[in-house]
């Protein structure tokens, strides 16, 4: 066989590998056309490629593609390509400190290795994309990845940590869970000096710095609700709570969780609370809600929601009515 499609199958050998976790020497030697002995020395030629083929003999056993030291050239098909530099795309406007700059650079690379009839419509989709996440706060990758790490393998954590009044503490933590809202990140952790679980925003967080003790994971609540819970409390600069005729759930999937949290009033009603949010700034969103509504605190949001009203009335006269 010639080289060229001698590397043409070794590529097929690499997306079956990539596939599903195990396949039998005969399963692809099946689908390739090959003789197992040709699947012997086609795993070898990814070996020497950095790809890590593991091999073990017996039943249950087969080949199987590894992680190893080195990151070896990926094959993706066209589908992969394109969600590949999508998720890129959008990770470009991220909250993560230098994972902004990866992602152009890593998408620059991308670029150089797609065909060309992909090429026009993996850009015609970057054009057409744009993030709107209301000024993120970024926060340290390495931070990040350190608590990922502890969450996942139940270590003990230990780190600085700043409050909203600006008080400074080391913390010692039992790590669940980390949660994006979209602008910032959370970790969701039992506080083991104040017996009770906590959320800590991530850019509030210095020096973290994973223990050896593991621990067993507690029952726990949810995750997601402690930080919709935390963002709902948020004073700064002040909690808007107004009642919504609509349901909850319809009402949920119009509103991010990061923007406020929804909680069911009756029949037919809710209770919609954003926490350091600008009170007329909440208003708008919730009249372009298109249900009716009335503002149960702080107080002065009912006076903006007057002057909000009388504005829109003028703004909806003619210009020839208008005194």
């Amino acid at each position: 066989m010639s080289e060229t499609g001698t590397t043409e199958r070794v590529l097929r050998l690499l997306g079956l590998l990539q596939q599903r976790p195990v396949w039998t020497g005969p399963e692809l030697a099946q689908r390739l056309g090959v003789t197992t002995r040709s699947i012997r020395r086609d795993v070898e030629r990814l070996r020497a490629l950095g790809y890590p083929v593991n091999a073990a003999q017996g039943v249950g056993g087969g080949y199987q593609l590894g992680a190893g030291k080195a990151l070896p050239p990926l094959l993706l098909d066209d589908d992969e390509a394109i969600a590949t530099a999508v998720s890129l795309r959008l990770a470009a406007g991220g909250t993560v400190t230098g994972v902004s700059e990866a992602a152009v650079r890593t998408l620059a690379k991308l670029d150089q290795v797609l065909p060309t009839r992909l090429r026009a419509e993996v850009r015609a989709l970057q054009e057409a994309i744009s993030t709107l996440v209301g000024s993120p706060v970024e926060v340290d990758a390495e931070a990040l990845l350190a608590l990922a790490r502890a969450c996942r393998d139940t270590l003990r954590v230990e780190f600085g940590y700043v409050d909203r009044a600006g008080a400074a503490t080391v913390r010692r933590c039992e790590p669940y869970q980390l949660v994006a809202t979209g602008r910032s990140w959370y970790l969701v952790a039992y506080d083991l000096d104040r017996a009770d679980w906590r959320t800590f925003r991530l850019d509030r967080l210095a020096e973290v710095r994973a223990m050896t003790f593991r621990f067993a994971p507690r029952d726990h609540p949810p995750a997601t609700e402690m930080v919709r819970q935390a963002i709902s409390r948020t004073p700064e600069p002040e909690t808007v709570r107004v009642r919504i005729q609509a349901d909850a759930a319809l009402l949920r999937s119009r509103v991010p969780a990061s923007v406020a949290v929804v909680e069911p009033d009756g029949p037919g009603a809710c209770v919609l609370t954003a926490g350091g949010a600008e009170p007329e700034w909440v208003l708008m969103h919730v009249a372009r809600l298109g249900f009716a509504f009335e503002v149960l605190e702080p107080a002065r949001a009912r006076d903006l929601a007057a002057d909000l009203g009388r504005r829109l009335v003028a703004a909806a006269q003619p210009p020839d009515a208008r005194t």
